[in-house]
């Protein structure tokens, strides 16, 4: 049985947590055909990231996307954990000329192919898991407006 977990446990960006995991359940289920899979995705600021990747990875400060899989080994199904920072995607987004939104479904994304077994360690690899990403980035782009990521603020009464 598919499960899956949006925590938002960051204040850089007003994130609207039920659309990202529509936009999630579209990628796992429909792009991926995965019928059992449990994913958790935390948004997490600067400094959340850093300790994270201190912690498990022993790699001084923040980065853009950590993916961690509980799988066991011969377990098809999907088991793991994603962790995006959202305080790297507004900068990446800066450098990239695109949208804070658009880079952290990037990050998901990124993240569910290396849950998938994709690879980005030696260049070869790197170029396969990018097209297979950037195909991936675009056609949720074409069913979704990226920008709907940000929830506005509600008007009090």
């Amino acid at each position: 049985m598919p499960t899956l977990l949006i925590a938002n446990r960051q204040r850089v960006r007003r994130v609207d947590s039920r659309w990202l995991r529509t936009c999630a359940v579209v990628l796992l289920e429909e792009l991926l055909a995965l019928e059992d899979y449990e994913l958790g995705v935390q948004l997490v600021g600067e400094r959340e990231m850093a300790r994270v990747n201190q912690q498990f990875l022993a790699h001084a400060g923040s980065t853009d996307v950590i993916t961690f899989s509980y799988a066991e080994p011969g377990d098809a199904r999907l088991h793991g954990e994603i962790f995006i920072c959202v305080s790297d995607a507004v900068a990446q987004a800066a450098e990239w000329r695109t949208t804070w939104q658009s880079e952290v479904v990037r990050y998901l994304v990124h993240g569910v192919l290396h849950l998938r077994g994709f690879d980005d360690l030696e260049p070869a690899k790197r170029r396969v898991m990018k097209r297979h990403e950037n195909r991936l980035l675009a056609r949720l782009a074409r069913r979704f407006a990226l920008s709907k990521l940000e929830r506005k603020p509600t008007l009090a009464a």
